[in-house]
């Protein structure tokens, strides 16, 4: 894909997102690593819903600014998941709203924030991390994220959103919305003893969809 398409697809995806109430205001970010190592990323402060493709920041690959406006304070955390996600191509993050409210609970699993509620979530985000509060732009997170060793495409940064990478943007975004709406399921089915997929099924799962799941004993439904 050109640099031009690129930048189209991002200001595209980011203003669907926005649109959606996926993440509000100037919150959000998205990125996209390019053939040369570099990448494209939305700028700081800026809504995803009026991104312009010309303004875009264009970093080198050691994270300098090349041209386009000054990027997101939220650098270190993509730097971060494409040095331990070697087929990662794209990462986004979001605020949205049921993620973060499931980032906030006090029986969240660091190892596997949701349960496997539906084989969407499986096949989309495999398992979820949570990591500890970091304030937004502060480089520790990158050594958060680069502690999960890159086991995890999908992460939740807790009381900020998820951060989620993929193979090309496309399947970054696909799999942020099925992460935000499995948190959302989890959140109206918090109590109420529901059914999540058997061990069973989630290796039936994994082996014909050849996904990559972290090791992980099975999660046990807790009462809130």
């Amino acid at each position: 894909m050109s640099e031009t398409k690129i930048r189209e697809e991002i200001c595209r995806l980011g203003r669907s997102l926005f649109e959606r109430g996926l993440t509000p205001g100037s919150s959000g970010n998205i990125s996209v690593k390019r053939d040369d190592g570099g990448w494209l990323v939305t700028p700081t402060n800026v809504s995803l819903g009026a991104l312009d493709p010309a303004r875009l920041s264009r970093l080198a690959a050691d994270g300098w600014l090349i041209s386009g406006d000054p990027p997101t304070k939220e650098v270190p955390l993509h730097t971060a998941l494409y040095q331990t996600r070697g087929a990662a191509r794209a990462v986004v993050h979001l605020h949205s709203t049921h993620s973060v409210a499931l980032s906030m609970l006090p029986e969240i699993d660091p190892q596997a924030a949701l349960p496997p509620m539906t084989p969407y979530y499986l096949m989309k985000c495999g398992l979820t991390a949570l990591v500890p509060y970091y304030r937004p732009g502060d480089p520790a997170v990158a050594d958060a994220i680069k502690g999960l060793a890159g086991k995890y495409s999908s992460v939740l940064l807790a009381n900020h959103g998820p951060v989620v990478s993929g193979d090309t943007l496309e399947a970054a975004v696909f799999a942020i919305e099925e992460l935000e709406e499995t948190a959302k399921l989890y959140l109206l089915l918090r109590g109420l003893n529901p059914r999540y997929l058997s061990p069973e099924q989630v290796a039936d799962l994994a082996k014909t969809f050849g996904l990559g799941l972290p090791e992980h004993s099975p999660h046990t439904p807790t009462s809130s």
